[in-house]
């Protein structure tokens, strides 16, 4: 969270997992920003989330990381429709 305190470039936070606290204590000290200080924060040990927010804000500006970024959320979606539906099939 401080790296926003000294620069105008969008921050993402991403909490690590702590012994003490499972990571809360991190989480918090992202999240409780000053006004002014804002941070896009993720999940606790979130950082593959926090790579995708990167790419989708970058692919406002390319189109071509758009279509790539979509196309990637359409994979991902149906990997886990199909677990789903393995997971849920009546075959077994």
């Amino acid at each position: 969270g401080m790296v926003a305190a000294y620069t105008p470039l969008p921050v993402i936070g991403v909490p690590v997992q702590s012994k003490s606290l499972q990571g809360l204590d991190s989480l918090l000290s992202i999240v409780q920003m000053p006004p002014g200080v804002p941070v896009a924060t993720v999940a606790i040990g979130g950082a593959r989330n926090a790579g995708l927010l990167a790419v989708q804000m970058l692919a406002i500006a390319d189109a071509a990381l758009l279509e790539r970024i979509v196309a990637y959320k359409a994979e991902i979606a149906a990997q886990s429709r199909a677990k789903n539906d393995a997971r849920f099939s009546t075959d077994g």
